[in-house]
């Protein structure tokens, strides 16, 4: 995605919510994209006010902040595009609250609870011709773009499994709604992580034919899911097994990618979560996403096995897109219909976790 030109009057967004999501992925990438001007941030939290004021990278104080979703709504006809980055519960209502204002929405994942409450949001943009999209960073990971190149090229013949991992250690519970046990807070690595995992997952393989899945609460005080497997078949016959967890004191590999010619496994995360954390921004011809010689995958092949260079992560491409989506009317980066698909796969894990037996999706 070519990155638009810096001289056209940029779109101005309104971010909900300045926690993990909003300061840490939003607010910087909206900031630093060039068509897009960080507006206005709500947020209720004093120190997240002070600290929002200036994440427009641009003077100090260049962004608002107002305390509730409704004082922006107010302001709606300022505004060309909200991004809802608040606790997962929010998601539907605050997106078609957007919606209903006349507002395109980016909502961080997941969309919603279940596919259906994601398809009445898709019906609702549809029938107002908005722009919806789910915020699925990780289809511009680093390690995820290498293996989509290698797919592309046939380096791994014909992909029998997929393996992929989001594994932390974490053996305490550090609290919060992402992992209360309340169903209405959506929390836990089902629908954390898992919303990552299934996402790229049904990107390089397709829908989903069935599902099978195991949930378990681990830590002591834990009290939502915390080691999680989901296995799914798609219709194109590939079989990935995707795990998330909170209590793996060695990780496995990040990629595992099984062929009839070739294997691709790799380690590591994508750096550009710890490099956002860190306070670095991406800019126009500076590098962003780099990963270091050791940390590249290997290809295995019969003839024995040979490093693979990764390929730069790009986050910048997300809303590089959105902004082309706005101006353009083409298609969002990540579709509500897409996001939808992810959610009936996660909607069928927690049924078969719960029952103990596949659930089919045909």
């Amino acid at each position: 995605m070519t990155r638009m030109d810096a001289s056209v009057t940029p779109l101005r967004v309104g971010l909900l919510g300045y926690g993990l999501a909003g300061s840490v992925f939003h607010a910087p990438l909206i900031a630093t994209t060039p068509g897009l001007a960080l507006d206005t941030v709500v947020t209720s939290d004093p120190e997240r006010q002070v600290r929002a004021r200036t994440a427009g990278g641009r003077d100090a104080d260049d962004v608002r902040t107002v305390a509730t979703a409704d004082e922006l709504f107010a302001r709606a006809d300022e505004l060309d595009l909200v991004v809802v980055a608040t606790p997962n519960k929010t998601h539907v209502s605050l997106a078609r609250q957007a919606l209903e204002a006349g507002l395109p929405v980016v909502v961080d994942k997941p969309l919603a609870a279940t596919a259906a409450e994601a398809e009445a949001l898709a019906d609702l943009a549809d029938e107002r011709g908005l722009l919806l999209s789910a915020f699925q960073n990780r289809r511009w990971d680093n390690d995820f773009l290498t293996l989509r190149s290698l797919l592309d090229g046939g380096a791994l013949g014909e992909v029998q499994r997929f393996e992929s991992r989001f594994e932390r250690w974490r053996p305490k519970p550090k609290g919060g709604w992402r992992e209360s046990g309340d169903p209405a807070e959506i929390g836990g690595l089902l629908y954390d992580l898992g919303s990552h995992l299934v996402d790229q997952a049904l990107t390089l393989f397709g829908p989903a034919a069935s599902v099978y899945a195991e949930t378990d609460v681990r830590r002591a005080g834990a009290e939502a899911d915390d080691d999680s497997f989901i296995a799914v078949t798609h219709a194109g016959g590939v079989r990935s097994h995707l795990w998330m967890s909170a209590t793996a004191a060695q990780l496995g590999p990040r990629f595992r990618a099984l062929g009839s010619e070739a294997a691709y496994v790799k380690y590591g995360l994508d750096p550009q979560e710890a490099s956002l954390r860190e306070g670095a921004r991406p800019a126009p011809g500076l590098p962003w996403g780099v990963e270091p010689v050791f940390a590249w995958g290997t290809l295995g092949t019969v003839d024995g096995t040979r490093p693979v260079p990764t390929l730069d992560g790009a986050y910048p491409a997300y809303y590089d897109a959105v902004a082309v989506a706005l101006r353009e009317g083409t298609p969002p980066p990540v579709t509500a219909r897409e996001a939808a698909a992810a959610l009936r796969v996660l909607e069928a894990a927690r049924l078969s976790a719960t029952e103990s037996r596949v659930v089919s999706l045909r």
